[in-house]
């Protein structure tokens, strides 16, 4: 879903989208991708917005085109999603909890105990 309030811009958001459908399992390899013009008409945006986000995805090697068909899913789409988002999630992501929590006077052996519970379904608190 599209966030026009977001800081993030929409042709990036435009590009998780479709990133999100391949991780889930909704788009799998050699699945055709939703158009710009599906992206426009659905979100109403204009379609050059939708294809700049599509184009990311493609400059990536996520999605390739077939000329006169669409974009498509292309071999191996799921593991450069994922490893990208790991790589942005040791980056970007872990830095700020390690610092909050460091802020919070939480050690480290807890917050790493409480991580390991979430990932069984439990939560400590």
């Amino acid at each position: 879903m599209l966030d026009i309030n977001s800081d993030k811009s929409i042709y990036i958001q435009i590009a998780e989208i479709i990133e999100n459908e391949i991780l889930s399992g909704n788009l799998k390899e050699e699945d055709q991708a939703p158009s710009t013009n599906q992206f426009a008409k659905v979100y109403q945006i204009n379609p050059a917005t939708a294809r700049k986000g599509l184009n990311i995805l493609v400059d990536e090697e996520i999605l390739y085109k077939k000329r006169g068909l669409g974009m498509f899913v292309s071999k191996g789409a799921r593991e450069k999603i994922l490893k990208k988002r790991q790589r942005a999630f040791f980056q970007e992501v872990l830095p700020k909890v390690i610092d909050e929590a460091k802020r919070l006077e939480i050690p480290i052996d807890e917050l790493i105990e409480n991580i390991k519970s979430r990932e069984g379904g439990n939560k400590v608190d």
